[in-house]
């Protein structure tokens, strides 16, 4: 393993989660006025719904399924499905999926650049990361292909290794890395780095996202009258003297 990997899949993988949990701290601290999405839907609203439903449809099945896949150890799911097994189904439903992502980031993308309302509003961290969104996308439609080549699961097996190992604090975890195709690195370091621009960016609305599901479990709110003596039960006539 050369310096250069040492570094971009033993440290930097750190260095991106430390930016993105301190630097999401940081920013719901201080700038809590731009902890949003910033819609420009009142700019342009046909276009907009199309590629966000399927940007997000695309995304958030690809996220899930990438944590699932990626941080699940081995020996839990082998005697259920083999690894083969488990990579053709991430194959044919991350591809059917990242299709819909792919489709719905280049529409959001279009509108963007080519809508002059929308450009003019637009923030450069909102152009940069759309741009790194459609490669990150377009990097991952290109593994299949190189899965296809191996469909014993090993490679997916030696990456999901890797991950966990990031996530444990094991060292060696680049070591797992030497053969594999520079798509996939390709597609692991730019993944990696959009978790670095995330507290930055429009995407810390993510967490809100994920913090409306503590509305489920979060105790009825109790309503009381401003004035005195009155419940529900008090008939009509008697609030009014």
């Amino acid at each position: 393993m050369n310096p250069l990997d040492n570094f971009l899949f033993g440290i930097y993988p750190y260095i991106c989660l430390s930016v993105f949990l301190l630097g999401s701290l940081v920013r719901f601290d201080r700038d809590q006025y731009t902890w949003k999405s910033d819609s420009s839907q009142l700019l342009r609203t046909g276009q907009l719904r199309w590629g966000s439903n399927l940007f997000h449809v695309g995304v958030l099945f690809l996220f899930f399924g990438h944590t699932v896949g990626m941080l699940t150890p081995h020996f839990l799911y082998e005697p259920f499905i083999s690894a083969g097994n488990k990579q053709l189904m991430a194959m044919v439903s991350g591809g059917l999926f990242g299709v819909f992502g792919f489709i719905g980031v280049t529409l959001l993308l279009h509108r963007r650049l080519f809508d002059e309302r929308i450009r003019a509003n637009s923030k450069t961290s909102d152009i940069v990361l759309l741009v790194l969104l459609w490669l990150q996308l377009a990097l991952g439609l290109a593994t299949i292909p190189l899965s296809a080549q191996h469909l014993d699961g090993s490679m997916m097996v030696r990456l999901a290794g890797w991950a966990q190992s990031i996530m444990t604090f094991q060292a060696g975890a680049p070591n797992l890395l030497v053969g594999a195709s520079v798509v996939f690195k390709m597609h692991m370091f730019l993944g990696m780095s959009i978790f670095l621009i995330f507290p930055f960016t429009r995407l810390v609305h993510v967490w809100s996202g994920f913090g409306t599901a503590a509305y489920l479990v979060r105790p009825y709110q109790l309503v009381r009258s401003r004035r005195l003596g009155m419940t529900p039960t008090t008939p009509l006539s008697q609030r009014r003297n």
